[in-house]
């Protein structure tokens, strides 16, 4: 099996195991307290920063690393006999990664800030926490239209090529249109990708690991 193959199998399977972790951390240990005054609300997330910090680390930067792994690894799979969607797939792929990168690096960097400012301005603080969290939703937690075209299109090369497995394919399909339609901002629309997700990239991860390439 090309090592390469191998490594984006095992990059694939991460990414699933960092989307099931951040589910389990805020579904489950994450209790933000919503209904408390701003003087609370900082003061717990400075009682969490150094968790939210490493959650965040993990689930945008060390994702978007490994998510690029992938992103090469497929591209040189399907580049021989779909050129063209290849290269338009992995063009989306690889501004994925750098919107879901920036997106964990604002997050961290603006944690910190709101931390420091609200002991001087917890009202100033909240409302730049407000603009951080729509930058960091609009880049890459909420909106996952780039990420949605990357596997739409990958997918349809993949099914083109006879590459990885026709069920998959289609799987992949129905994942990218759901990333596509979280142009629309609902919250259910993000949680049916990131579900979805997790399914396509373990599904995926298997088949690049006991496959070959053609």
């Amino acid at each position: 099996m090309n090592n390469l193959q191998r490594i984006g199998g095992v990059a694939a399977l991460f990414e699933a195991a960092i989307y099931i972790s951040a589910f389990v951390f805020f579904g489950v240990f994450w209790d933000y307290p919503v209904g408390a005054d701003n003087i609370q609300k900082f003061a717990f997330l400075a009682d969490n920063q150094t968790i939210l910090s490493i959650v965040n680390l993990c689930m945008y930067v060390i994702f978007g690393c490994f998510l690029a792994v992938l992103v090469i690894a497929l591209h040189q799979r399907l580049k021989t006999k779909a050129p063209v969607l290849s290269q338009t797939a992995s063009t989306f792929g690889l501004i994925w990664v750098g919107l879901v990168i920036a997106s964990g690096m604002i997050a961290n960097i603006g944690l910190n800030t709101v931390i420091s400012l609200s002991a001087k301005d917890a009202e100033q603080a909240m409302t730049v926490w407000i603009v951080i969290g729509t930058i960091v939703e609009g880049l890459g937690g909420g909106n996952e239209v780039v990420g949605g075209l990357w596997v739409f299109l990958l997918s349809i090369a993949a099914l083109k090529t006879n590459e990885l497995s026709t069920p998959l394919n289609y799987f992949g399909i129905f994942v990218g249109f759901a990333g596509i339609f979280t142009i629309y901002p609902a919250e259910i629309l993000t949680e049916i990708f990131g579900l979805t997700q997790i399914i396509w990239f373990s599904w995926l991860g298997v088949t690049m690991l006991i496959s070959r390439e053609h």
